[in-house]
């Protein structure tokens, strides 16, 4: 294979211009490690907010984006036996300086597990985030149980549909929040109730319930906390909740924030879901990987149904 590759790179902070389409080396696996030939990269909300600086303490430039990956194994670093060469994988990728948008990267074997046999690589690319969030939230922080009442707002995009799957799988009633054209997919995937927020406050329409999963941030934040029952949850998931846990605490709830860790042994539940088909990861639309701005400015309309992948 050739040493050279093509990536996105980002030297500056700032709009989807910023993100760069060109040719570098192609990286090595250390230790621990594999390289992958990318199939499919997910691209996510987090993605924008990360290339805009309004975080820059998360990074240092200059950067190749993407923690959602799937592709196959090209080689093995040292010590690596989990997988071998021409393995079909999936994983969430850290931020760091070799992300997925690229025609290869690298990636350390804890991050990652096979991919469902029933999947293609471009879907599959879809999954990692999305699952690996809705899971932290629904089931680890939030316990969720049978017969609990769960909120997901942003139901019908990435973290959203699958949040709703698995809140369902968990046996609670399930009401989401998404414009009306989307409802009748949400009641495929197992919604109860569905708010068009576009026409109707959420707060008048939802009676109290346990549990609210916020993928929108700002005023949802404190907004939420007034559904909640007494002793209720809010599990955060933006990067401007719009409030906090002292907020919460002062009127008897409770508020966290879910942060997405890679694990390629959570992914391995995941997969089970997939190939049994308990769970569906939506892809809207693929890009050319030469198109990254034009995914992210289709990401930033916040209109997305399911997920954005980038293809090499």
């Amino acid at each position: 294979m050739s040493a050279r590759m093509h990536a996105v790179v980002q030297s500056a902070f700032g709009g989807p211009e910023a993100l760069v389409y060109t040719e570098t080396d192609v990286p090595e696996p250390g230790p621990g490690e594999v390289l992958l030939r990318v199939a499919g990269a997910g691209v996510n909300p987090g993605d924008a907010v990360l290339r805009s600086g309004r975080v820059p303490e998360l990074l240092t430039l200059p950067w190749t984006p993407g923690n959602d990956v799937a592709g196959v194994v090209e080689r093995v670093g040292e010590g690596v036996t989990r997988f071998v060469p021409g393995d079909t994988v999936y994983g969430m990728l850290a931020v760091g300086r070799h992300g997925a948008y690229a025609e290869f990267t690298v990636a350390p074997v804890e991050a990652l597990a096979l991919a469902p046999k029933n999947l293609d690589l471009v879907h599959a690319g879809a999954v990692p985030l999305v699952a690996v969030t809705a899971w932290q939230a629904l089931a680890v922080l939030a316990g969720v149980q049978p017969g609990d009442r769960v909120l997901i707002h942003a139901a019908a995009g990435g973290v959203g549909h699958v949040a709703v799957q698995l809140a369902k799988e968990l046996g609670a009633h399930v009401i989401g929040t998404a414009r009306a054209a989307r409802h009748d997919l949400l009641r495929r995937l197992g919604a109860d109730e569905l708010v068009d927020y576009t026409a109707t406050d959420f707060r008048a329409a939802v009676a109290p319930v346990d549990v609210v999963l916020d993928l929108v941030g700002g005023s949802y934040g404190p907004h939420s906390l007034d559904v909640l029952r007494p002793g209720g949850l809010l599990v955060g998931a933006s990067i401007d909740p719009g409030t906090d846990d002292r907020q919460a605490a002062d009127r008897g709830l409770r508020y966290v924030w879910v942060t997405a860790a890679p694990s390629g042994a959570l992914l391995e539940h995941i997969t089970e879901r997939i190939e049994t088909g308990r769970l569906r990861v939506m892809v809207q639309d693929t890009y050319p990987l030469s198109e990254a701005a034009a995914a992210h400015r289709a990401i930033e309309t916040r209109q997305t149904t399911g997920k954005i992948v980038l293809v090499p």
